[in-house]
């Protein structure tokens, strides 16, 4: 039994499996003990199921731990290789607060219903105390194969916990954080004072309609109760919302910061957004969300948007400036993809592959060459230059086409491509022409009517840029007359929000017609690389206020923060205001370690690193200086 030194002590009740590390220990045991048999899948997703009808509250507990020895065949000799997984999988905001659970160890007890052979060496590793660990026992027959548990241990029962916690008899405040409903049940039971639903690794929503608190981290909890954490300022409480289903993996870089990360599968049109934006901190489109000046205005805590695709014509670039929101983009991670799109599709449509296919799946046998060409030797149209432009320059040239392009700003040939002086020239001599414009609003109908007419008969035509560059109706005019032989177009003037919805447009039906949904740089490699790239460049300005490759803000790659505070001030770009910070440093005798200086259009953005002892009045005079937009410090 614990010993209570006063009335006022306060207890931590933790879980282990899924809160302490972030898998449930039981399934990795299976996962070692039934290496080799063939069944072992099956087993494994059994267990997995008893785990979750336990944890839920929806079979006994004392059952399903007996249900789960049993399939999982275990030996003693598995045990160090669990340790040693599970020492690897210690939840990341446990790991961050090694301090905090060598600090108060004395008022630390991990109660949980897993078995202390595994438990006490992970958790005695980050400072918990041997004997402030509750668990269940091991029962070994001579051989040393794992046969059951000890089941008068109250541990092994249902309510066990409440039970253990009725024994400890604790006098002081108790706080439980878990992620399961046995954790819950000992504040049903009235003997704790808050329980915290934790979901840093899983979510359990029985669990957490029941929780005082929902705690995505262990900072979180330590933040909500005035206890001292290892994040400098509270990550925990910055949320990011993600929208348009992006790839996982930037949730997990989010999440491993401390961050609360909220996904949402399709995108939300102007009326939602503005709602759910209220308390976001970090948004995450791709390019349907349409953030625009009415969504920013309700946005009261956004410091930083990143469009996880190339183009930001969806975004109010200069609404942001003016509210001091920092924009990303991934200008070059998809661009492999979208390359590889356009070739296959050139060939597919030369080919007119799709048309023989739709024959065989009638049981038409349509061999013939008429109309089938080769890419070879084919004189290939880039209007615009940029990344995915000179990218696929270089693939269709290895492949034999001759390449022409057009761009407005001048640009330096790839290879043996060459630039054309105009528009209308390119038009006239391509066979192929392929479209990668940026989504400005002067580049609406840039290709239309007065266009396809310029071109050869029988061009191939491919839009994978954006929807309004083209005229539709004079697109579908040119396949039907013939002048266009075949088209791709992968994106659209409007878009459906989410797959649910239907897909109309004029272009449906119409022979050696791709139609594709804008997925252009939808493939695992690009989505992937985007949802590494985004987000560390969101991060970044959040923890080192860089805006190196920002699309709207002065761009300044800082070094890192040792032994310093980071003052980051936004501005109007007006005269003075670097004079008055200064001055105000200087009226209080700050000494300043480096000072970083930028501008761009209308913004003024200013870091200055400064010595760690400081009179924190300063703070406020430097948010009072006129023409402030935002103004943060970083410890």
């Amino acid at each position: 039994m614990v010993e209570i030194p006063t009335k006022e002590q306060k207890y931590f009740i933790i879980d282990f499996d899924s809160t302490f590390t972030k898998v449930e220990a039981m399934d990795e045991l299976g996962k070692i003990s039934l290496q080799g048999n063939p069944k072992r899948e099956d087993i494994l997703r059994e267990i997995h199921q008893v785990t979750e009808l336990a944890m839920n509250g929806d079979i006994s507990f004392s059952e399903a731990l007996q249900r789960r020895v049993d399939l999982l065949k275990a030996h003693k000799d598995h045990l160090p290789e669990l340790i040693a997984v599970l020492s690897g999988k210690v939840s990341d905001s446990f790991e961050r607060n090694r301090d905090f659970l060598n600090e108060f160890a004395d008022s630390i007890l991990i109660i949980s219903s897993g078995f202390r052979e595994f438990i006490v060496p992970i958790v005695t590793a980050l400072g918990i105390k041997p004997e402030n660990v509750y668990a269940n026992t091991f029962l070994f027959d001579d051989s040393g194969n794992i046969i059951g548990f000890d089941a008068e241990n109250p541990l092994a029962k249902d309510k066990g916990k409440p039970e253990l916690m009725r024994k400890l008899n604790l006098q002081g405040d108790v706080y439980v954080i878990g992620d399961g409903y046995t954790d819950y049940e000992i504040k049903e039971a009235g003997l704790a004072n808050r329980f915290y639903a934790f979901t840093e690794n899983v979510e359990r929503g029985k669990v957490i309609a029941n929780a005082d608190h929902i705690t995505p981290s262990l900072d979180e909890f330590l933040f909500v109760n005035k206890l001292p954490a290892s994040l400098s300022y509270p990550k925990n409480r910055i949320k990011v919302l993600l929208l348009e289903n992006i790839h996982p993996k930037a949730k997990e870089l989010f999440q491993e910061q401390g961050f609360t990360v909220e996904m949402v599968k399709g995108a939300l049109d102007e009326d939602e957004l503005a709602e759910r934006i209220r308390d976001v901190s970090v948004l995450g489109i791709r390019s349907k969300t349409q953030v625009t000046k009415k969504v920013l205005e309700n946005a009261n805590k956004l410091m930083c948007v990143g469009a996880f695709c190339i183009g930001t014509n969806q975004i109010d670039l200069k609404a942001c400036q003016e509210r001091g929101i920092v924009a990303f983009n991934a200008p070059y991670s998809n661009t492999r993809s979208v390359v590889e799109l356009a070739i296959g599709e050139m060939i597919i449509l030369m080919r007119q592959i799709v048309e023989k296919s739709n024959k065989m799946h009638r049981g038409e046998w349509d061999k013939s060459a008429i109309g089938s060409y080769e890419i070879r030797g084919k004189k290939l149209g880039l209007v615009g230059y940029g990344n995915i432009g000179t990218q696929l320059s270089v693939v269709a040239e290895a492949l034999g086409m001759k390449v022409y392009y057009y761009d407005l700003v001048e640009k330096l040939a790839l290879g043996n491509a060459q630039r054309c002086k105009t528009l209308h020239e390119l038009l006239e001599i391509c066979d192929v022409i392929t479209l990668h414009t940026d989504g400005r609003k002067e580049n609406a109908n840039l290709i239309g009517a007065k266009e396809f007419e310029r071109m050869k008969d029988g061009v191939i035509f491919l839009n994978l840029s954006r929807g309004h560059i083209v005229d539709v109706p004079a697109l579908v005019n040119a396949v039907k007359s013939g002048k266009v032989a075949g088209a791709a177009v992968d994106v659209f003037p409007y878009e459906p929000k989410t797959n649910n919805e239907e897909f109309i447009n004029e272009l449906r039906g119409l022979p050696n017609v791709l139609l594709t949904p804008h997925i252009g740089g939808s493939t695992e490699e690009a989505q992937e690389n985007i949802a590494n790239f985004v987000p560390g460049k969101l991060l970044d300005f959040i923890n080192k206020g860089n805006t190196f490759g920002s699309v709207n803000f002065p761009n300044i790659q800082l070094p890192d923060l040792n032994d310093a505070h980071r003052m980051i001030h936004i501005h109007r770009n007006v005269p003075g205001i670097l004079a008055q910070i200064n001055s105000i440093l200087a009226n209080y005798h700050i000494n300043i370690r480096g000072q970083y200086l930028n501008t761009r259009e209308d913004v003024g953005y200013v870091i200055t690193d400064i010595d760690k002892a400081y009179n924190k009045e300063v703070i406020t005079e430097l948010k009072n200086i006129a023409h402030t937009i935002k103004f943060r410090m970083l410890y």
